[in-house]
């Protein structure tokens, strides 16, 4: 039985959410703040996480740089905020998607169904591919740098993965998101750029034979540095 942590501090909202994700098949674990969630993540491990923004003690999106940290799961966050500053922050933290309140409990049933089954089942993800000194693992959703394994984030994965099936090739950010988020994605295209300053920032101090460089006015791609 898959299993849910959902962490907000309005117990009705717990309550509502409990109960549908029960009726859906799912394992909830509740908790009504950030400190008491990464708790019970020790010892009751989750396959998911949906993160409440506005909460006492630690706020959602502390939170969600401390799952992202210890945990290789997908985040939701839930806000009742639709600035895109908000969201910016949001996916700068590390979250995968993100819900803005009221919403239809369907909606996010639908989304946690979508975000597993990425996570779950790596898509033409069947081969690793090498690049120099770099190995680009799909069967744990992380890479090769020399000898040591880092952990990504799923879309980070996803995108570093497509870029180096494809190098050279240069994305638009439509195209982007429609490979990496899919057609039923309601965010702007910031969010691209935004996750490809994050994969940037991870190779800063790194010897890497490449680069994720940009098209200006068109997109993105990974351009390999030859010598």
């Amino acid at each position: 039985m898959t299993r849910v942590l959902i962490v907000d501090d309005d117990r009705n909202i717990l309550q509502f959410v409990r109960l549908g994700l029960e009726q859906e098949g799912y394992d909830v674990i509740e908790s009504t703040d950030g400190i008491d969630a990464l708790n019970k993540l020790k010892d009751h491990p989750c396959e998911i996480a949906v993160v409440d923004v506005m909460m006492p003690y630690m706020d959602g999106v502390s939170l969600t740089k401390k799952i992202r940290n210890k945990y290789n799961i997908p985040i939701i966050i839930l806000t009742a905020k639709n600035q895109i500053d908000d969201k910016e922050t949001a996916f700068k933290a590390g979250t995968d998607d993100y819900l803005t309140k009221p919403f239809e409990l369907k909606e996010l049933v639908f989304r946690i169904k979508a975000l597993l089954r990425r996570y779950r089942i790596p898509q033409e993800t069947d081969k690793t591919i090498r690049l120099g000194n770099v190995r680009i693992c799909p069967d744990n959703y992380s890479l090769m740098i020399d000898a040591k394994m880092i952990k990504l984030p799923l879309k980070e994965f996803e995108l570093l993965y497509l870029f180096a099936k494809n190098p050279e090739h240069v994305f638009s950010r439509e195209q982007l998101i429609e490979n990496i988020w899919g057609l039923d994605f309601t965010g702007d295209n910031r969010t691209v750029d935004v996750h490809i300053k994050r994969l940037r920032e991870r190779f800063r101090n790194k010897t890497v034979p490449f680069n994720i460089h940009t098209a200006r006015g068109i997109g993105y791609s990974l351009e390999i540095n030859r010598k």
